[in-house]
């Protein structure tokens, strides 16, 4: 880089011109070794190709003015080589900002706006010197100038790049994004001090300061193989504040010395930018804070299971309504106990149990949309407020008790409920809801024992009771089970452990309630959430007795695919218990030769094609070899597991 009107050159040293090709030698490797990165690696192919380009032209640069002060050549200003330097500042840019893209994950606008504050206070100082070292190194030809302010605000936009990106990481960009960016300020501070240097007559050829251009690309080549890590910015720390704190008093005493010594006009214009972006900043920092103060105040008034308002929504809810009601607008407090919950988590796990009141949540919200609001207690209590009775409210506390009752084989689930009216039963919020507890126990306590208690019943009763001709379905699965089971060689015992989980595989189910299960249409989302746990809540049920402890194994891995794409644990091949593959094929065998509402029964010909299709995806390849011996009648012969 030259910035005098033109550079006469002498002819150097020997140790002179090799140290200058020396460099030019080191700045050619690193942009090999850029462009052997974009290459060889897909990810940030095109950063670090654009990079490569950026300091190629930069090392061509290089060559063209050391060829021409070897043979004492002058250079004018702009020359050849400012064409050759110019443009791959620009290049190495772009290359850091694709860079920046890939590897920096979605952040808050603060940590770019604390970046930008930083970057314009240090091109503020930096422009206010380096602007008055160009004027005073230039002979004053417009081109000239322009040349040298070519090189300043080049500058100037690497250091407001690479702060800018650093605030974005939270000034903790890692190893990477350090070289990386370390490379690019080491460049733009090496150009600023040469400058500085010039214009003061200090500069001194060979010197220290031409080790800053080589050792500036050789850090991007090292950054270049440094593995392509997102970086996950954290907002808030003790840093994020620190550096655009000391940023904006450097600003306020540049502007402030101005008043004392005119200092550049860029270099004000920079200081009064930043300026700005502080303000902008704090203006963005207000907003955040009440957007998370809102959603503070959101989450403290909502239940995190069921999504309904809680105990304090329903306090400041009830002080409100209540002060309405002694206007003149009436208004109802239920509560409600759910009767059976408790043992109906006993039975199927507090998984199963919390699903169960996210769906009586669900119901409870959806029965009082237009007549009041809903509110979770805690555990198993709900509260529904009912201002403006439009209709007669036994006909809202009907609705209510019918969205909190569900019914299945193996429980009952219903509620108990208060009912206290303000302000003709109750003067103020204390005192309804006191009434309204008194009246929902005196209930509870002559309410039936819940028929939850089936729970202690026969596993088999209990289904048998729910799905008619379920007895003849599990003995059918049974039997072909554990005829499958004794073609593939298991010892008696396993043999019949297997039958006992062919009949028992589905007693899960009597955890669902009868609307999912005996839903006409396919279940949604939520709905096929609740069935995939019932292989789940079948392994407790029968891992209470001990007895049963082997069966309950086999029972959780009856819908496991062979491939791993089945539930609940995404096991494959040889992980899934023996006995699980077998009784899968059995009763998939069956249900396909069975007569549905919704589809007709197939051959056992056609099923058996069926299973052997699905060999190796859905099933065992070695269970379906032993089922169509078996379900075939060919003669008997064991299959060796060991292949």
């Amino acid at each position: 880089m030259a910035l005098n009107a033109s550079v006469d050159f002498g002819t150097g040293g020997a140790e002179e011109v090799f140290g200058q090709w020396v460099e030019a030698a080191l700045i050619g490797a690193s942009a090999v070794a850029c462009l052997t990165r974009g290459i060889a690696r897909r990810e940030e192919r095109a950063a670090w190709i654009v990079m490569a380009l950026g300091i190629a032209l930069w090392c061509a640069g290089n060559v063209v003015f050391n060829s021409l002060e070897g043979n004492g050549g002058t250079l004018p200003i702009p020359s050849v080589a400012d064409a050759l330097w110019l443009p791959g500042y620009p290049l190495m840019c772009v290359a850091f900002v694709l860079m920046a893209r890939s590897r920096l994950a979605h952040a808050a606008r603060s940590l770019w706006l604390d970046g930008l504050i930083v970057g314009l206070a240090l091109v503020s100082v930096a422009s206010t010197l380096a602007l008055k070292s160009v004027m005073e190194s230039t002979a004053g030809s417009l081109a000239v100038v322009a040349t040298g302010l070519s090189y300043v605000v080049m500058d100037l936009v690497l250091l407001i790049l690479v702060a800018a990106v650093f605030g974005r990481a939270g000034w903790r960009p890692g190893r990477a994004w350090l070289v990386a960016g370390g490379g690019l300020l080491l460049l733009g501070t090496a150009d600023l001090v040469w400058l500085f240097q010039t214009a003061h007559g200090t500069y001194v050829d060979g010197g220290p300061l031409d080790v800053m251009w080589p050792a500036a690309f050789v850090l991007i080549a090292v950054a270049s193989w440094q593995p392509a890590v997102k970086v996950l910015a954290s907002d808030g720390g003790a840093l994020d504040a620190a550096l655009p704190t000391v940023a904006t008093v450097v600003v306020v005493a540049l502007l402030f010395y101005d008043h004392f010594d005119r200092v550049a006009v860029l270099g004000v214009a920079f200081a009064a930018a930043t300026l700005g972006l502080v303000a902008v900043r704090l203006f963005v920092t207000f907003v955040q804070n009440q957007g998370l103060l809102s959603s503070s105040r959101r989450q403290a008034l909502k239940d995190s299971l069921t999504g309904l308002s809680n105990r304090r929504a329903l306090m400041l809810d009830l002080e409100d309504a209540t002060g309405a009601a002694r206007s003149g607008a009436p208004l109802a407090v239920l509560l409600l106990d759910l009767n059976g919950f408790k043992a109906y988590n006993d039975a199927f796990g507090h998984p199963a149990g919390d699903r169960l009141l996210v769906r009586l949540g669900d119901q409870l919200k959806q029965a009082v949309a237009s007549h009041g609001a809903a509110y979770r207690l805690g555990g198993d209590e709900f509260c529904v407020l009912i201002p403006h009775q439009t209709i007669p409210i036994q006909a809202i506390v009907d609705r209510v008790v019918t969205a909190l009752s569900e019914d299945g084989a193996g429980f009952s689930i219903d509620c108990s409920q208060g009912l206290a009216l303000v302000p003709t039963e109750a003067p103020n919020a204390e005192g309804a809801l006191v009434l309204a507890d008194r009246r929902m126990y005196a209930q509870k306590g002559t309410d039936r024992a819940p028929a939850s208690r089936q729970r202690d019943d026969v596993p088999m009763s209990a289904l048998s009771e729910r799905e008619r001709g379920l007895h003849t379905h599990v003995a059918g699965v049974a039997d072909l089970a554990m005829r499958v089971a004794a073609r593939l060689g298991m010892p008696i015992e396993e043999i019949d452990e297997v039958g006992r989980a062919a009949e028992l595989h589905d007693i899960g189910k009597a955890a669902i309630p009868d609307a999912i299960l005996n839903k006409p249409g396919p279940p949604d989302s939520e709905e096929w959430a609740f069935m995939k746990r019932h292989t789940i809540v079948g392994e407790r049920i029968l891992a209470a007795a001990p007895a049963l402890a082997p069966v309950a194994r086999i029972v959780r891995s009856t819908h496991e695919r062979f491939d791993g794409t089945g539930y609940p644990d995404g096991l494959a091949a040889d992980a899934i218990p023996l006995g699980a593959r077998i009784v899968f094929v059995c009763d998939a065998y069956n249900a396909m030769t069975s007569q549905r509402p919704y589809s007709d029964a197939l051959t056992s010909p056609d099923a058996t094609t069926e299973l052997r299709r699905c060999a190796g995806t859905q099933f065992d390849p070695k269970v379906i070899e032993a089922f169509c011996h078996v379900a075939g009648g060919a003669e008997p012969r064991l299959i060796d597991l060991t292949r």
